[in-house]
């Protein structure tokens, strides 16, 4: 004890910027050592890029095939770790009564959801740093607006983390884990990721342009692939899919 009669070290919570720090740190690792997390945010874009880059299997159109698929890839990496892997891992929290007992504690629940973000951020920097590198290799030639490219990324981890957060707050975790692999299963399927939507009828076209991950794939082609400006309409798009997500799960998301 110290003279004036209290205790050193001070008890008490602990700066609340430490705290998100360290719970980021705590669902980063978590993530990465998660096996089916890896195989959706590692793997699978890894061997999308590298087989419908070397062998001829869908009709790119013009140029390398690499530099139509990467731009896609991208944007498929950042959709499975902001809305497939943050939803399974969130879901199963919610479960396990994970949340609920963090919830009780000096981090309050913005400073969670934070953390939960920074950590889907750090994951993406890793994810989009190693997909490059492959895609370089491969003979990838990016050009555009490095600015451009980054407010995509942004905006397209907003909307897809607030569509995961929804999910794993208002479904079982079961479900939650059926219905985030069916949409991304779906999404690359139809989301212009490794085939272009001219291929869908012209009717699909219209309604499957103002997806998410057809916004984003979109937009990052049309900056890296064809050196295009700051793609508005894309960014509005998904802009819009982020403050409707957002907002919903902040509505509707259920600690228990």
């Amino acid at each position: 004890m110290t003279a004036t009669g209290t205790y050193s070290p001070r008890p008490g919570a602990a700066p609340l910027g430490r705290m998100i720090a360290a719970q980021a740190a705590l669902e980063t690792r978590m993530l990465l050592r998660n096996g089916e997390q890896l195989l959706l945010t590692v793997v699978i874009p890894t061997l999308l890029l590298v087989l419908f880059s070397t062998v001829d299997i869908v009709d790119t159109g013009e140029g390398k095939a690499v530099d139509f698929l990467a731009p896609g890839v991208l944007a498929l990496a950042v959709m499975s770790t902001a809305f497939t892997g943050q939803a399974i891992a969130t879901g199963f929290e919610r479960r396990y009564g994970v949340l609920k007992r963090l919830a009780a504690s000096p981090l309050p629940r913005w400073g969670l959801m934070t953390a939960k973000t920074l950590s889907v951020l750090v994951t993406e920097v890793l994810q989009i740093a190693l997909l490059t590198v492959i895609a370089l290799a491969l003979g990838w030639s990016p050009r555009g607006n490095p600015f451009a490219v980054f407010l995509l990324l942004v905006l397209g981890t907003a909307a897809f983390s607030g569509l995961g957060l929804l999910m794993a707050g208002t479904l079982k975790a079961e479900a939650t884990l059926a219905a985030a692999n069916l949409v991304f299963l779906l999404l690359l399927v139809g989301g212009g990721v490794v085939v272009p939507l001219e291929k869908f009828p012209e009717a699909a076209q219209a309604v499957l342009g103002l997806l998410p991950i057809a916004a984003l794939s979109g937009g990052l082609r049309d900056v890296l692939q064809h050196g295009a400006g700051m793609p508005w309409g894309d960014l509005g798009i998904l802009a819009v899919w982020a403050a409707v997500g957002l907002a919903a799960a902040g509505r509707f998301f259920r600690w228990e």
